[in-house]
């Protein structure tokens, strides 16, 4: 499979960038809400952490239908960016952070040399930007001050966040999305095309 991007593939990268970028807004206010409900359990940093695998998404899906180098990184630095231009809260750092996961998921596919997209590599992505972005917000968030057993608890939430909101739901969404033939101009509605003619013959 050819490295090269084509513009189609360009397009579609930053449509869904900006998408899951509103998408990912409206999960900040989300979280906000669950936070409140859960702190006076004594449990608010587990209102972002159950969904902070939906962070994560766009990575998974534009690398699972694109196939190319480069789309889990630069999807997910789009819709970071996105967030910041329609006003998140988080502000401009909020980009560093979508560089952070989007590399997170990107190790992965660079791993397998961009070959294998299977559900456990999609997973393994999933995890591995929840392991980023847990790094960097240790160092903005301030898990220093909270107790050892809540940082661990808190990372082992998102990592299981990003492995069913992000690989799992991710790989879901693709699925459904190339089972319609709207993606048959891309990687995988090209696997899924195949899979249907083997199927015919």
């Amino acid at each position: 499979m050819s490295h090269a991007w084509k513009l189609r593939e360009i397009v579609l990268m930053s449509i869904l960038g900006v998408v899951f970028g509103v998408i990912y807004l409206m999960f900040y206010f989300f979280g906000q809400g669950l936070r409140n409900v859960l702190a006076p359990f004594g449990l608010g940093p587990f209102g972002y952490e159950v969904i902070f695998g939906i962070w994560f998404i766009v990575s998974i899906i534009t690398a699972y239908v694109i196939r190319k180098p480069g789309a889990a990184l630069i999807s997910e630095t789009i819709a970071a960016t996105i967030q910041v231009l329609i006003g998140s809260p988080a502000g401009p750092r909020l980009i560093v952070s979508g560089l952070i996961q989007g590399l997170g998921a990107e190790v992965v596919f660079a791993a397998t040399r961009w070959k294998n997209y299977n559900l456990s590599v999609l997973v393994l992505a999933g995890v591995s930007a929840a392991i980023f972005s847990f790094v960097w917000g240790w160092f903005i968030s301030g898990f220093a001050a909270l107790s050892t057993s809540m940082v661990l608890a808190m990372f082992i939430v998102r990592c299981i966040s990003g492995a069913l909101l992000a690989g799992l739901l991710g790989k879901w969404i693709s699925d459904q999305l190339a089972n319609t033939g709207v993606l048959r101009s891309y990687a995988l509605g090209k696997e899924w095309q195949a899979k249907r003619e083997k199927k015919a013959s």
